[in-house]
């Protein structure tokens, strides 16, 4: 018998996870999720940590503890088409222009202790899979056979 309900108490509700980000300088950070990512400050305990939000998006920012460099954070929103166009007069650092997936329609930000967040809307149904950039800086394709295959193997 593997009923997945069993033993789980109907009573628990999850409400969200708030990531948190091991930052350099909490200061330097704060600036950047202010001023050119758009979040608001939440809390503050100076010089070591602090959240911010936009709207329901919450990240907790962490100086030199908790978490580790280069964490990659998914975070839905409405459009991701107009949030490049927002993200580009503020000088966002975009590592990946918005692309299609079967996914999302998504970008990928990099702030400035070098997390990747990955900011989706809802696919373009219209439009082919788009070219992925992983972690290391690797481009990938998908191949007619539906198979994602790096750049300099793709056909």
């Amino acid at each position: 018998m593997s009923d997945p309900e069993v033993g789980r108490p109907a009573a628990v509700r999850f409400e969200g996870g708030v990531p948190i980000l091991r930052v350099h300088s909490l200061e330097t950070s704060l600036d950047h999720y202010l001023h050119v990512l758009g979040f608001t400050l939440d809390w503050q305990d100076p010089g070591i940590m602090a959240g911010v939000s936009r709207e329901r998006c919450s990240i907790m920012l962490c100086e030199a503890d908790q978490g580790h460099p280069g964490t990659w954070v998914w975070i839905g929103v409405s459009d991701a088409a107009q949030l490049y166009q927002e993200y580009r007069r503020s000088g966002a650092t975009i590592r990946h222009p918005p692309t299609n997936y079967w996914w999302a329609y998504e970008m990928q930000v990099e702030e400035p202790d070098g997390h990747v967040l990955r900011f989706g809307s809802e696919p373009n149904r219209d439009e082919p899979t788009g070219e992925w950039l992983d972690g290391h800086g690797d481009r990938w394709v998908m191949s007619p056979e539906g198979k994602w295959m790096r750049v300099e193997n793709a056909p």
